[in-house]
């Protein structure tokens, strides 16, 4: 059965022409809706292959990927809303495990999840390519979070 204009009128930004994109870190952009699944324990993925921050430091653009994991509870990150709000990083100066941090953070204060996790896969800069994971689960998804921790470490030196 279809979504009910009720059931999504928290989604302001998803169908909107007058859309403005963010040039500042912005979290208040993430809007969520009610997932109509909450018994079923299912992986929702997202990939933001254009993701782009400022070093802290210099100011120049650092470039990468953002790979976004998790099994929701009852709300879920509408997509446009995550869009802008990775966007927003745009002109925001931090360390590439800061920002994978940060999103992890703003989306569990978001929608507490069962389970996140968070990769940023960023550029090579000075020779040197930086991939940081973070990631969080509930007292069930422990387990979880510690296999999915340790796969996470490079084993291809």
């Amino acid at each position: 059965m279809p979504r009910t204009d009720t059931e999504i009128s928290g989604c302001t930004l998803l169908g909107n022409q007058a859309t403005k994109y963010p040039t500042d870190y912005a979290p208040e952009l993430l809007e969520t809706f009610d997932n109509k699944h909450p018994e079923n324990e299912y992986l929702v993925t997202f990939t933001c292959p254009e993701f782009t921050s400022l070093c802290p430091k210099t100011g120049q653009p650092d470039f990468g990927k953002i790979l976004i994991n998790y099994i929701p509870r009852q709300k879920m990150v509408e997509s446009k809303s995550l869009k802008l709000y990775l966007f927003s990083f745009r002109n925001h100066g931090d360390f590439h495990e800061d920002c994978v941090n940060i999103i992890m953070k703003d989306l569990v204060k978001l929608m507490d999840p069962k389970y996140i996790e968070v990769r940023g896969i960023f550029m090579p800069r000075g020779g040197i390519s930086i991939i940081p994971f973070a990631n969080y689960g509930d007292a069930e998804h422990q387990e979880l979070v510690r296999t999915r921790l340790a796969a996470s470490f490079p084993s291809d030196f």
